[in-house]
């Protein structure tokens, strides 16, 4: 194979933007370089509005989405490469994760759902794209999520530590990282999601920056108790979630007949983050020596803070590794488009739940007579 170089875009729950990483695997996983492009407001707005199941939507409506988040992903693979003085020939293929609009894999008839149509992603960039890694695990039985710990293990494991990797984005996941070379993972619940949605809500603001809204307000503790009373958190891994299930309505119904200003409300739901995790790292790994965190809550001092007082062990970012915080998801699916292209299986049955190990992704190559610019 003449290049290693690969490119991976993903567009989380948050839904704050495309994040694109090109990785060099020539010697292990090596970020060259790495960007994030917002998506227009209205893309974002109408890609929130699906996943959270608001309003109604045409099967029109529908599939113009998946065509403008496929062309949204396109621009940003291009602006990246252009910004690297990369050329497309010089990449082996680009993973794209695509946008999770909705997640329910469990029940009857499990399915998970990303949009961003990968023939167009590979028509406008003229890359070999792959895409729609996590359908084949669900339908194995798995999850279908968590994809990262796989990437996590190879980047971050310790022999003879208990680490773990906590990726902060709408929701929180862990990799726990055994010291007898064991891998687990699963999603904790909400990280920034509710945090996102109520601040946009009540200051327009995409996010709370540096945490501020929630450091002006209280904890209200009869709210934290009934929102740690969800049964999400209760259940057994393997087991995953996403903004159809913690979004602004489940908050609405909790909230009925509270009279809790808005900055409360906004501490309670970091609170909310906080202590959340740390249950679930000890119910699951007690013994865990560092917390690593990645992820877009990296950035808000607050609930750092938060959760150093909530867990029981040190919490660093994975920067202090020299791992960039903002872009292992983004690496972790060029890893998988790598995995794909060699026949190697990218899912991890004990962490998904899948009946056994799977090929994820499909392949989507362009005609030579593409137009895109070399």
């Amino acid at each position: 194979m003449s290049s290693e170089l690969y490119l991976g875009l993903i567009s989380g729950t948050s839904a704050d933007g495309i994040d694109v990483a090109l990785v060099d695997f020539c010697h292990g996983a090596r970020l060259l370089h790495a960007a994030t492009y917002p998506y227009a407001p209205e893309l974002r707005a109408e890609a929130l509005m699906l996943a959270q199941g608001e309003g109604t939507f045409e099967l029109d409506q529908f599939g113009r989405l998946d065509v403008r988040i496929g062309e949204a992903f396109a621009s940003a693979a291009m602006n990246l490469l252009r910004s690297a003085d990369t050329r497309t020939t010089s990449v082996r293929a680009l993973g794209s994760h695509g946008q999770t609009v909705r997640h329910r894999p469990d029940g009857p008839h499990p399915f998970t759902l990303q949009l961003g149509d990968a023939s167009v992603i590979a028509e406008r960039t003229g890359l070999v794209t792959v895409a729609d890694f996590r359908r084949a695990d669900v339908a194995a039985g798995g999850q279908g999520a968590p994809l990262l710990p796989a990437l996590h293990a190879a980047l971050l494991a310790q022999p003879g530590e208990a680490r773990a990797v906590l990726n902060l984005g709408g929701i929180a996941n862990f990799t726990l990282l055994g010291v007898d070379g064991g891998v687990r993972g699963f999603d904790t619940g909400p990280a920034n999601a509710l945090l996102d949605a109520w601040c946009q809500r009540h200051t327009g603001a995409a996010c709370d920056t540096d945490g501020a809204l929630a450091a002006s307000g209280h904890v209200d503790q009869t709210l934290l108790a009934a929102l740690l009373r969800e049964p999400y958190f209760a259940l057994p891994a393997p087991k995953s979630t996403g903004r159809e299930y913690f979004h602004l309505r489940w908050l609405d119904a909790r909230l009925a007949g509270r009279a809790l200003s808005v900055a409360d409300v906004q501490a309670t739901l970091l609170a909310l983050t906080a202590h959340s995790i740390a249950a679930a790292l000890q119910a699951h790994a007690p013994d865990t020596h560092t917390v690593y965190a990645c992820g877009g809550g990296v950035h808000n001092p607050v609930l750092m803070r938060a959760l150093q007082q909530a867990l029981p062990c040190t919490l660093l970012s994975t920067a202090a590794v020299g791992v960039d915080p903002d872009f292992i998801e983004a690496m972790a699916f060029a890893w998988l488009a790598r995995e794909r292209l060699h026949g190697r299986a990218g899912n991890l049955p004990g962490v998904t739940g899948a009946h056994g190990p799977r090929v994820l992704g499909a392949v989507y190559a362009p005609l030579p007579t593409s137009h895109a610019a070399q």
